[in-house]
């Protein structure tokens, strides 16, 4: 689930940061940026669970600004159709595993295997300013998802539809960028069962069987802040994450109502194409 899990893997994880071009910069910029740094993250075991983890990881950062391939604090995407209102691209994500010894609730029952994510996504914007440094934007992604490891195991879709508010315009803060985002998170059974079923199987005293179903997984909210130095980006995200009215709320794996999430990184950017082009918030 795009945003209801922290992406795994060097790129997600500098992507989750708030991505790596200055937001709104529209004009000239190089074609792409690549460089290195480092980042600290604290997160829960999933979704619900009441253990959190923390980890001080490499930061890739790469931006890219092709015609159709792009990558940048919006994410890795493959831009199929683009007007000045509406964008439909074609997106990805990643999530990590979880290993049933580092999660009390999930004692004895099998790992969460990493998953990939994979679908369209609808970019609608509601408001721009006039000097487009600012602007609002309804994003509606759907995602199939799939386990990594072993055969690749189908374990259904996701819709997060959500609103998000750009602001590169920040009073007494040059150069830094503000972002937004809320909406509701929705998944299929298959989604839901992979993270928050009990088969009998696993069942015990303080773990009843559970069954999951289809519908809503709570709201999400999301703030970062990024800036793009000279040869430097430093950036920082908090999350907030509510399970209340849930339709796995009251699955045993569930152990808190809500939970957060938040991390900063620094990276250096040690190489830029020379060719230059025009990129558009």
């Amino acid at each position: 689930m795009m945003i209801t899990k922290v992406p795994v893997g060097f790129l997600g994880l500098a992507l989750l940061f708030g991505g790596g071009t200055e937001a709104g910069a529209a004009g000239d910029q190089p074609l792409w940026e690549l460089g290195a740094g480092v980042g600290a993250l604290s997160f829960p075991a999933y979704r619900g669970s009441d253990e959190q983890n923390q980890f001080l990881l490499p930061v890739p950062y790469f931006t890219y600004h092709g015609e159709i391939l792009k990558a940048d604090r919006h994410g890795v995407r493959g831009e199929v159709f683009d007007s000045d209102r509406l964008e439909f691209t074609i997106s990805a994500a990643l999530s990590p595993p979880v290993a049933s010894d580092d999660a009390r609730a999930r004692a004895g029952m099998a790992d969460l295997k990493a998953t990939f994510e994979l679908g369209p996504e609808i970019d609608l914007t509601l408001w721009r300013s006039a000097s487009r440094a600012r602007s609002l934007k309804l994003l509606v992604p759907a995602r199939a998802a799939f386990t990594l490891e072993g055969p690749p195991q189908d374990i259904g879709w996701v819709v997060h539809p959500r609103f998000n508010l750009d602001v590169t315009d920040l009073p007494g803060l040059a150069g830094w960028n503000l972002g937004l985002q809320a909406g509701p998170v929705f998944g299929d059974r298959r989604q839901h069962a992979y993270f928050y079923e009990v088969a009998p199987r696993f069942a015990r005293a303080d773990r009843p069987a559970y069954s999951a179903r289809a519908g809503f997984g709570g709201m999400q909210y999301l703030a970062a802040v990024s800036k793009r130095f000279p040869g430097l980006w430093v950036g920082a995200f908090a999350r907030y994450d509510n399970l209340a009215g849930a339709v796995f709320e009251d699955s045993p794996l569930v152990k808190r109502s809500d939970n957060f999430s938040g991390g900063v990184a620094v990276s250096w950017i040690f190489r830029e194409s020379s060719v230059r082009v025009r990129v558009d918030d």
